[in-house]
């Protein structure tokens, strides 16, 4: 070996030797040849301890070559290009680490493989990093994931990346479906994500790139509105903007509780107008009820004195007034609930009959058509029937009313058997109710009719009978095309009675049981 040759191998094995990564160079049949220092430094080994001996004999102390298919030294060889594997290691300590093995191919002038370096490159602390890197994200994920709000992501441009599965069921469709396909302009009304951006970017609204909490109408997937909290934010990296959040709290539960919490609230303010109503009215009733009777009495007893004279037609009108007054103070005495109801049991099929059959005015009925969409079902009540039966009554003169005399009156009745209630539709095609009258027709003397016409006291009454027998009674709908009313009150379920029997043999005539 000349001495330019000594040279360039000295100049060679000292570039070998300063490598920063451990490093051996192999012969084809996976012979150690040399090694370098850091590859002696940090295995903490002789140069006599590693050349001449496989690979596998100083890795893993085997005399057994590793399988193809985790070796790359058959790949170099086959492919004279470099190949690497990852090697999960235990050092002396016990201590678990990774390391990265590439294997480059060393040609001789004919391009063959002659030998194989091998680097090793310890990555145990990138492993750590990509390990808790993962760690967090797994747990982002589950967080996200786990939400009861519905979390929903977008890029720049507005294209959906992230939903959550709160946000999948709000909305109606999965990520999967959404990527590519949806944009979050698609999650609002037409306009409104523009306005929620400008909002975004204003200081004014939470501060630069926050949206604070704000009730806004956002659309599912069927194209239902759906009133829901927003909270938003704009996603920065280097002070640019990347990317749009929004958090969605479903207001439909809350707006239903308190929907029923103002309704409970209007009820119970109701019931005790109601109540103090019953006693005024029950006052004025007895204050009245003694100078009618003295007044009935005593007219009565003139119109027989003065039989013949042109005084007794005005006599006779005198006691048509009072006795009409008198039925008023009965109406409101039946209103206050002062006077001893008489209960039994009756069908409810019998009482609309009843009902129809006790009103005199048949011309009421004249261009009237009357339906009656009764079930088949034994639909037992309890109660007065002299009352109830003034229920169908009042209901019925009102609903006659509101058409004028010219239209379509319908019964309907059915049961809900396991919640043991009792339903009787009253349905008109008048004129409906204007809005503004609905809280105010069932409190006393209230009326839309002509002065003379009406008393205010039919709904009223009503309510109070049907209160006194447990059931409730109101105005399912309203409009140009008619009102409904319906009464609710509970189902009388005998216990020895057949379980679907329908015939009405099990009710006396007077639709009491047998």
């Amino acid at each position: 070996m000349n001495e330019k040759s000594m040279e360039e191998r000295d100049w060679r094995l000292r570039v070998f030797d300063s490598l920063s990564f451990p490093t051996l160079i192999l012969r084809p049949d996976k012979v150690i040849v040399t090694a370098n220092r850091k590859f002696l430094d940090r295995y903490g080994v002789k140069m006599e301890d590693v050349t001449g001996k496989s690979c596998h004999e100083v890795f893993y102390q085997s005399k057994t070559p590793c399988s193809m298919s985790v070796c790359p030294v058959p790949k170099v060889l086959a492919y004279r290009e470099g190949h690497s594997t990852l090697k999960q290691v235990t050092n002396s300590r016990g201590d678990e680490g990774w390391e990265d093995r590439v294997f480059s191919p060393i040609l001789d002038e004919s391009g063959q493989v002659i030998y194989i370096m091998e680097s090793i490159r310890d990555v145990t602390k990138i492993k750590s990093l990509e390990r808790a890197l993962k760690e967090t994200e797994e747990l982002f994920e589950k967080v996200i994931q786990s939400s009861a709000s519905a979390i929903v992501a977008a890029d720049r441009d507005g294209n959906i990346l992230i939903m959550n599965r709160a946000a999948e069921e709000l909305f109606g469709f999965t990520v999967r479906e959404a990527r590519g396909e949806k944009n979050v302009t698609d999650l609002y009304r037409p306009g409104k994500a523009k306005e929620i951006m400008r909002d975004l970017r204003s200081e004014k609204k939470g501060g630069r790139g926050k949206l604070h909490t704000s009730e806004v109408m956002i659309l599912n997937a069927e194209g239902e509105e759906i009133p829901v909290e927003l909270s938003a934010s704009i996603i920065y990296e280097d002070g640019k903007e990347i990317g749009t959040m929004g958090i969605y709290n479903d207001l439909r539960p809350r707006l239903a509780i308190e929907r029923t919490l103002r309704e409970a609230r209007a009820q119970i303010a109701h019931s005790e107008r109601m109540a103090s109503l019953g006693q005024l009215s029950a006052g004025i009733a007895h204050e009245i009820n003694n100078p009618l009777t003295g007044i009935l009495m005593y007219a009565s007893m003139a119109l027989e004195k003065l039989e013949g004279d042109p005084l007794a037609e005005h006599l006779k009108y005198i006691v048509e007034d009072v006795n009409r007054c008198k039925g008023i103070v009965q109406n409101l005495l039946a209103y206050s609930r002062r006077s001893k109801p008489t209960v039994g049991v009756i069908a409810l099929n019998t009482l609309v009959d009843q009902g129809m059959n006790l009103i005199r005015d048949q011309k009421l009925f004249g261009n009237i058509a009357v339906v009656k969409d009764l079930s088949d079902e034994m639909i037992l009540v309890r109660g007065d029937r002299n009352r109830l039966t003034q229920v169908i009554i009042n209901l019925v003169m009102n609903a006659c009313a509101a058409m004028n005399g010219e239209g379509v009156l319908t019964f309907r009745t059915y049961r809900d058997k396991p919640n043991k209630k009792a339903f009787l539709e009253v349905a008109d095609t008048g004129c409906g109710i204007p809005q503004e009258n609905l809280p105010k027709i069932f409190d006393p003397f209230f009326t839309t009719k002509e002065p003379g016409k009406g008393t205010g006291l039919g709904l009223s009454t009503s309510y109070g009978i049907i209160q006194e027998a447990g059931g409730s009674i109101g105005v399912k709908e309203t409009g140009p095309d008619g009102t409904v009313f319906l009464v609710e009150l509970p189902l009388y379920v005998p216990l020895d009675y057949p379980e679907d029997s329908g015939r009405e043999e099990l009710l006396d005539n007077g639709g009491n049981p047998t």
